[in-house]
């Protein structure tokens, strides 16, 4: 395993950190309130980083959102690449992907998924129905990734389908995206779906589809997390050392030292497990059970180093205005978008005894 950065991945990971750090500021944060950052979303789309996805891999994704989550900014980069850029590029026909790809690299086309466990059916002519209740980034999305109660992918524009504003922990523009017949596009053509209702194999076919997608989005949102939990320790660490009780800096602190070592060794396990299972996915090896474990630690460390960051800031942490309390949301809307830990650590159990390792 090499997890060093290729020229390309480090040279957007660099642009991408500078962009965030001049344009996701407290103060534009504060005035976007639960909305996205339409100036954030164009300026990256202009520097060509949506688009660069494409080239430099899940793994560079990952680095990227690893710059998004430190400074929390609000704009639907990690929604938009897996469902929509990595997903019509592994598993969209030719000329889904000639369609597509541009208009999703511009950032004029913005894809986000659905693929819920709740019960959307498909029609035999491609008419959708059912209720997801809450997909992130739906208000700011012209497309949907859809998944069937047969784990069939569709894409559904979001003119065609009903959409309510849902407010979420975090601000991610989400809403409640339901179908009633409505119109979807087969990810991977029409030839794809009606090889899967013959009963050929195109319907293993369209579940590795699904199951890459799912793992993918796992492991991209494990690394959005990991920025999340480095930018909240960051803060933590800065509070500490410029804080002072009795004279003295709160970080000399024996308890407030081992509770801010704490939470590294977990940011780090986090971002570990994310790049591992980028890396896999990006060598084209089996990498199932490596986005599972990255999720498992996104939400069960996640969730103890998004409370430490804040618990370390004192009285200052309860002030629901400081930049630390954004962190705290975000972590704890990712440990729920990834599932609670138990739950993960079930899925990961079962798909080892039946030796499923593959996505």
């Amino acid at each position: 395993m090499d997890f060093t950065p290729t020229e390309e991945q480090a040279a957007a990971r660099e642009l991408a950190a500078r962009i965030f750090g001049d344009l996701s500021t407290h103060e534009r944060l504060t005035a976007a309130g639960t909305g996205s950052d339409a100036e954030l979303w164009k300026a990256l789309c202009e520097a060509g980083l949506p688009a660069a996805v494409e080239d430099i891999g899940l793994l560079g994704l990952v680095l990227l959102l690893e710059e998004q989550g430190r400074t929390t900014a609000q704009v639907p980069l990690a929604a938009s690449c897996v469902y929509g850029l990595l997903a019509v590029s592994a598993h969209g026909s030719a000329e889904q992907r000639e369609r597509l790809l541009p208009g999703i690299g511009d950032g004029t086309v913005v894809v986000t998924g659905a693929l819920s466990e709740a019960a959307v059916r498909a029609g035999g002519s491609g008419e959708l129905s059912g209720v997801v209740p809450v997909v992130p980034w739906l208000r700011d999305a012209t497309h949907v990734l859809v998944a069937d109660d047969e784990h069939g992918l569709w894409l559904v524009r979001t003119v065609d389908a009903r959409r309510e504003p849902v407010e979420l922990t975090a601000p991610w523009s989400a809403g409640r995206l339901t179908l009633d017949g409505t119109p979807g596009e087969p990810l991977g053509g029409r030839e794809r779906v009606g090889e899967r209702l013959g009963g050929s194999d195109a319907g293993v076919a369209g579940q590795r589809a699904y199951d890459d997608v799912r793992a993918t989005a796992r492991t991209a949102f494990a690394g959005l997390q990991a920025g999340v939990c480095a930018g909240s320790v960051a803060r933590a660490v800065d509070h500490t050392n410029t804080r002072e009780q009795f004279g003295r800096p709160l970080a000399t602190k024996q308890g407030v030292q081992l509770r801010a070592a704490d939470a590294y060794m977990d940011t780090e396990a986090i971002r570990v497990t994310a790049y591992e299972a980028a890396w896999r996915r990006d060598e084209g090896l089996d990498y199932a059970t490596h986005a599972l474990t990255a999720a498992w630690w996104a939400s069960e460390a996640g969730s103890r180093v998004v409370h430490a960051g804040q618990h370390l800031h004192g009285g200052t942490g309860a002030d629901l205005d400081h930049p630390v309390h954004r962190h705290f949301l975000w972590g704890r809307q990712l440990d729920a978008y990834l599932g609670c830990g138990s739950e993960v650590l079930q899925e990961l159990g079962e798909l080892i005894v039946h030796g499923e390792g593959d996505a």
